[in-house]
């Protein structure tokens, strides 16, 4: 039978109070029954002036507006503003009544650039959730799984300009320089000097003239865009224990030791590291195993031209440090280059009448060259591990980890583009973002639903 409704009491008067209409098992409940927001306090206390000044915007509300945006994945500052006047469960988390006038959207803006600005406000937020949620034994960083995904910048791809800048420094430079040298001593050979280290190297970049500081990314064909990249490594639960943001034209690889160690400090050294194949370096499988850590690294295709010898196909001796080629024939080392590879030279000679040299060189003088990296044994020691249980089970987990913590960022919290611009507030936001997803994922594992009456 059709019902209509005939009555209306949107004007009716009621006696309640705005707790009771908040569900129990909402979300907000969860997280301000996890974490005692209070310690923002004394995080900005040397960011406002005790003696002059008008009263400020108490600043856990202005964080917490802040990780309304983010947990709920609400597209900008002045929308969530707008779902703050509205939402009964928003207004409760804020400590707000029924009446109480939100701040306007512009003041989380100004006390950005007044305050925050040049602090590492957010960074400090985002481990003390860290903290909390360690302190909780809710962590299990024996396996971290390391990645980065590209966010979309808040920039025209087509307005741009070209310029010359100079090649970025590689955390572990300094390192490679003394292996470099030690090994050419070793071998009856001079070091090179420092200035042949420091010899700048320029490279040719676009830049965006809506956001320099963004960088050019180009995956394929068709996707070509201003981008930051946001790096993150995650524990086998999803929990997210460091990020570093750099412009999207930055490699992976250049930002793995520094994020690690990131890992390491606040949450100790893990027992094996899992990444995809960008990572797959000489000097990211020295890193991890010098430190007595796995690598969980995957399989790479050889990069020799179809028809052509592979280097697997070369065996070599380590102890006579040379190659040999599968005709027998002994490449001998040579020297060892400022880019850290030892270059192993075959005997044209004999080549000339091998059988297999159209196969082997396309080099006119019928001469063989092998270059091996001076920390090549532990990429052949991770390809080694690769084939292990263990290592094969963790790597697998990279899908259920970190890959979908990316997925979600992009999904749920807004995180597959961006409105801000520039580094800092880039950083910001991932360091919110991340920090939004650590609380919630806190929150509702240690939740305990109220006992029923």
């Amino acid at each position: 039978m059709l019902t209509k409704n005939t009555q209306v009491n949107r004007d009716q008067l009621e006696m309640i109070t705005l707790d009771q209409l908040v569900p129990e098992n909402h979300l907000v409940r969860k997280i301000e029954a996890a974490i005692d927001f209070s310690f923002i306090y004394q995080l900005v206390q040397d960011m406002y002036s005790s003696e002059r000044g008008r009263p400020s915007i108490d600043p856990v509300v202005l964080i917490k507006i802040a990780f309304i945006q983010y947990t709920f994945g609400i597209r900008s500052l002045r929308k969530t503003i707008e779902e703050i006047e509205t939402n009964l469960a928003y207004r409760w988390f804020l400590g707000f009544g029924f009446h109480d006038k939100v701040p306007h959207f512009s003041t989380y803006g100004k006390n950005y650039e007044r305050c925050f600005k040049d602090t590492d406000l957010f960074e400090l937020i985002f481990y003390r959730i860290l903290k909390e949620v360690v302190d909780k034994k809710l962590i299990s960083a024996e396996h971290v799984f390391i990645d980065s995904t590209h966010v979309k910048a808040s920039a025209n791809k087509r307005k741009f300009e070209k310029k010359m800048v100079r090649k970025e420094t590689k955390a572990y430079q300094a390192r490679l320089q003394e292996e470099i040298n030690s090994d050419r001593e070793d071998h009856g050979k001079k070091p090179f000097p420092p200035e042949k280290f420091e010899k700048e190297e320029n490279k040719e970049i676009k830049e965006s003239t809506t956001d320099p500081e963004s960088g050019y990314y180009v995956k394929d064909e068709r996707t070509k865009q201003f981008a930051y990249s946001f790096h993150a490594a995650a524990d086998r639960h999803g929990f997210i224990l460091g990020t570093i943001v750099t412009p999207g034209n930055v490699h992976d690889s250049t930002m793995f030791e520094p994020l690690l160690e990131k890992v390491i400090e606040n949450c100790g050294k893990p027992n094996a590291v899992a990444a995809d194949a960008g990572y797959k370096t000489p000097a990211i499988a020295q890193f991890i195993i010098e430190n007595d850590i796995q690598p969980a690294l995957p399989y790479t295709r050889p990069r020799t031209k179809e028809g052509y010898l592979r280097k697997n196909d070369y065996v070599y001796d380590e102890h006579f440090d040379c190659y040999i080629c599968p005709e027998g024939q002994v490449l001998e080392y040579r020297t060892t280059t400022k880019e850290g590879y030892r270059q192993f030279f075959s005997n044209p000679i004999k080549c000339m009448d091998c059988p297999l040299l159209s196969q082997c060189t396309q080099s006119q003088n019928h001469q063989k060259l092998i270059q091996r990296h001076v920390w090549e044994e532990y990429l052949e020691e991770a390809d080694h591990l690769r084939h292990t249980p263990e290592i094969k089970i963790i790597y697998a987990k990279r899908k259920e980890t970190i890959e979908r913590v990316f997925a979600d960022a992009k999904e749920k919290h807004g995180m597959r583009w961006t409105t801000l611009r520039g580094l800092k507030k880039l950083s910001m936001q991932a360091m919110l973002t991340f920090a939004a997803m650590n609380l919630k994922k806190m929150a509702s594992w240690t939740w305990k639903s109220p006992e029923m009456a």
